[in-house]
């Protein structure tokens, strides 16, 4: 599997059917993924190792290994590793359309605006 890194970390997809794709999502200590949200596919993440704060809709809460979110399809998201190790997480995507360009980013740590280094 090829890892794709990323300012905040890096992940590799574990899976690319027509119907969904499964990532395992790293997040460096203090990273943070942009505050993004996408018009084909809504997002399942699972918190495997590490403490979190994901931020939904503006709404933002703490979660640990084990927990669940449920990121519908057009909902603003973000989450951000607040721990002393590196976050991991699993993301299933479902949906119409699982390309890195649709991801509609509206605040970046990065400066990064189009799909390019997601």
């Amino acid at each position: 599997m090829e890892v794709e890194n990323r300012p905040w970390g890096s992940y590799y997809v574990l899976e690319d059917a027509e119907t969904h794709k499964v990532k395992r999502i790293e997040v460096n200590i203090d990273g943070r993924l942009s505050y993004q949200y996408h018009k084909h596919r809504a997002e399942v993440w699972t918190i495997i190792q590490g403490k979190a704060i994901i931020t939904l809709n503006d709404v933002e809460q703490e979660y640990h290994a084990g927990d669940v979110a449920i990121i519908p399809l057009g909902a603003k998201h973000r989450i951000k590793n607040i721990g002393n190790e590196p976050l991991v997480f699993i993301e299933v995507q479902h949906g119409t359309y699982f390309g890195e360009d649709d991801i509609i980013r509206l605040d970046d740590d990065y400066n990064r605006t189009t799909e390019k280094n997601s």
